[in-house]
């Protein structure tokens, strides 16, 4: 890929959201390359990839290999040469790169928060004991499980639209989504609350998109048009706190992080899946010479001391 290409192909996941996150990307890079708005999908067409995560429905991701199976195949593509840049939703995106890839760019972050949806209930207090509550999300079920006891969880997957048909039929009372997918979907009438991200620290790095390339490719000029630094702090930050505690669909890890301007605010939290066991760090940082290694560190530190308490409570067999 040259400094100023002419041409960059985007891969991206097949599902509506991700064609829909990736369209917002698209924009962007056509503006960065120097093309009008109509000339986008000549200049940055997209390349539709349907990963193994797609495919498999019916289990949860821990049974079947991870968050690294939404991005696999798209990295493949990435490696051999079909697509020059791949859209990542940033909670999916591994704690390790894969080798001669990177994450080049984080654009500005969507709302990180998670959100409850309910067709008869109006917050998760509101819930009658005993509710059946949706999610695949290891980490979702053991904070609910921690605020609710009595809640009964159910393993809910497949995308956006599928999920909230399964809700309308009743299969749950209610689900957790990423409210920044429903912001992207322009379906934010359906939260019925927010929850707050102190209390309740959703995945690292959720609401936010990693833009990823081959590393000889990730310094471009036009790429750093795309770029949010302190989105990509606060990512980092809390991506930081999911190496440390080797992050993957066996762990319950939440994170979030704030940067104003050269200040740093970070809160990490792990539990056991049946949220009975809870583990918190908090912690505020001036970041200086090299933020972004900096605010990693912070994360790693913190996730570290998790990981020291808990042991191996924070892994699910």
């Amino acid at each position: 890929m040259q400094p100023n290409p002419s041409i960059v192909r985007i891969g991206t996941r097949a599902s509506k959201l991700a064609q829909t996150q990736t369209r917002w990307v698209q924009a962007r890079v056509a503006e960065a390359l120097g093309a009008r708005p109509e000339e986008a999908d000549e200049v940055a067409p997209l390349v539709l990839i349907t990963t193994t995560g797609d495919r498999v429905q019916d289990r949860r991701l821990l049974e079947i290999g991870g968050k690294q199976l939404f991005t696999k195949e798209i990295e493949e593509a990435l490696l051999d040469g079909r697509v020059d840049m791949a859209v990542h939703s940033m909670k999916d995106v591994p704690a390790e790169q894969p080798q001669g890839l990177a994450i080049a760019a984080v654009p500005l972050r969507e709302d990180p928060r998670d959100a409850f949806v309910s067709r008869k209930w109006g917050s998760l207090a509101e819930l009658p004991l005993g509710a059946n509550i949706g999610t695949a999300s290891l980490r979702r079920q053991a904070q609910l499980l921690a605020a609710r006891p009595d809640l009964k969880i159910s393993m809910l997957r497949g995308n956006v639209d599928t999920r909230l048909r399964k809700l309308d039929e009743g299969e749950c009372d209610a689900t957790l989504l990423a409210a920044a997918g429903l912001n992207r979907l322009d379906l934010s009438e359906v939260i019925r609350e927010l929850f707050d991200p102190i209390a309740m620290p959703p995945a690292p790095g959720q609401g936010a998109l990693a833009l990823q390339t081959r590393v000889a490719d990730a310094g471009a000029e036009w790429l750093q048009r795309l770029h949010h630094r302190p989105t990509e702090l606060a990512v980092a930050a809390e991506r930081g706190a999911l190496s440390a505690l080797e992050g993957s669909c066996r762990t319950a890890i939440g994170a979030h992080a704030t940067v104003d301007e050269d200040r740093l605010t970070l809160v990490v939290e792990a539990l056991s899946a049946d949220g009975r066991e809870r583990w918190r760090r908090e912690a505020e940082a001036v970041l200086k010479l090299d933020p972004a290694a900096e605010a990693h560190a912070v994360g790693f530190a913190l996730g570290g001391e998790i990981r020291a308490e808990a042991g191996d409570r924070l892994i699910v067999g």
